[in-house]
């Protein structure tokens, strides 16, 4: 009968089979999975999956304690991402095997730059999707709503990014008043897709009600935020019917979901200050706009005044000259003579009724009624709201009545 051996010493011939040099130092690319930290070393299984997405190759890893700080700033300073669970990794691993632990892969280095191909070459290939089927562009070329006020949102309810864009609507310079609807929806992890399509499916039953759609959050790692280039969300997006505007992630961060919306900002701030910005053009406008009715008013009005001067002083010589022609002709004419009168001063009489209809189509007082207001301080009309002091009193006339106003300080 042959000989049988412990299992310490199987053990110990497999340990010394893996010191093969094909074994050693060797550049693998998997994908990670259960990663997590012990000890100070870092723990995880990498995969390999085929075609149909079906595991076909499973081993353990480890980075240890030694190596663990260097390779994870070197990860995060190229993709400003921690290694973690999900992403593809192309690792320098060697086979270790250990007598009670079993068969190990101890990770030496990792190339950031191949996790960074995959998620550029996953986005690539959405958007080459989506321009074959033509829809690539659509929200991009929906015109521009005028005025940007009322908002439905699309973020996690808790989140600091959504915070940030209500506070900076809220405490806007130009007062403007902003009318904002949150509809919530998973932000990150592998749920955040389906979430996000089915806010928007919520957005799209109340389209009437809003001017844009604003999907924001704040900042993450690239391989999470990677969870955001998906096609069926990406498509969403690009044929929604109302404006989409993303904020999403720092400087650094983009997602196939920038190329499709029709305006991609860095962040949930700076998505509010675009439609603080947007707001305050379009009060400027109205302003120019009531500016230039009130002086266009005034010149008609001012015109009006000097025709109807130049016409009163003309009445007299008109009178005296018809006087003095139908007297020459009064010998001729006498039969004729209270008819060419009545004529002459029924026209003359509908002649001065037009213009004082004219005159108070233009007055200030039918500007008044039509609802504008004349804005005095200390009798003078005041044209330019930065002329008031803070405190100061102002007088308002309406079409009805005047009221006093405080500018608060």
């Amino acid at each position: 009968m042959e000989q049988a051996i412990s299992l310490a010493e199987f053990n110990r011939r497999i340990a010394g089979a893996l010191t093969a040099p094909a074994l050693r130092s060797v550049w693998i690319t998997a994908e990670t999975v259960d990663v997590r930290t012990a000890g100070g070393h870092m723990y995880m299984e990498l995969i390999e999956k085929d075609a149909a997405g079906a595991t076909v190759a499973r081993l353990g890893a480890s980075i240890w304690a030694s190596n663990l700080a260097r390779l994870d700033a070197l990860f995060f300073a190229a993709t400003g991402a921690r290694i973690g669970t999900g992403i593809k990794v192309m690792v320098r691993v060697s086979a270790s095997f250990h007598a009670v632990y079993g068969l190990r892969a101890v990770i030496t280095d990792i190339n950031p730059e191949y996790t960074l191909g995959d998620l550029l070459r996953r986005r690539r290939e959405i958007l080459a999707r989506l321009a074959a089927e033509g829809v690539a562009d659509m929200n991009r070329s929906l015109p521009v709503p005028r005025p940007v006020l009322r908002i439905a949102v699309v973020s996690a309810a808790g989140a600091a990014g959504y915070g940030d864009f209500m506070h900076q609507l809220a405490r806007n310079g130009a007062r403007l008043r902003f009318s904002a609807c949150l509809f919530e929806a998973v932000m990150q992890g592998d749920r955040a897709p389906r979430s996000i399509i089915g806010a928007l499916e919520r957005v799209a039953a109340r389209e009437g009600d809003f001017d844009a759609v604003v999907i924001i959050r704040g900042g993450g790692a690239t391989s999470d935020l990677a969870t955001l280039d998906d096609y069926e969300l990406a498509a969403n997006v690009a044929q929604f019917p109302l404006p989409v505007i993303v904020g999403v992630g720092h400087e650094r961060d983009t997602t196939v979901l920038d190329a499709v919306a029709w305006l991609s900002v860095k962040t949930p701030t700076a998505a509010a200050e675009w439609l603080v910005e947007r707001g305050r053009e379009e009060l400027e406008l109205l302003r120019r706009l009531a500016s230039d009715t009130v002086r266009l008013s005034a010149a008609h009005v001012g015109a009006g005044m000097r025709r109807l001067d130049y016409i009163a002083g003309l009445l007299p010589q008109l009178a005296v000259g018809r006087v003095q022609r139908a007297a020459a002709a009064l010998d001729m004419q006498s039969a004729q003579l209270p008819l060419l009168v009545r004529g002459v001063l029924q026209r003359r009489g509908q002649r001065l009724a037009a213009i004082g209809e004219l005159l108070e189509a233009v007055s200030p007082e039918a500007t008044l009624r039509r609802g504008y207001s004349i804005v005095r301080l200390d009798g003078v009309a005041v044209t330019d709201p930065a002329s008031i002091p803070a405190g100061a009193t102002v007088d308002v006339v309406f079409a009805k009545g005047s009221a006093q106003l405080k500018r608060p300080r």
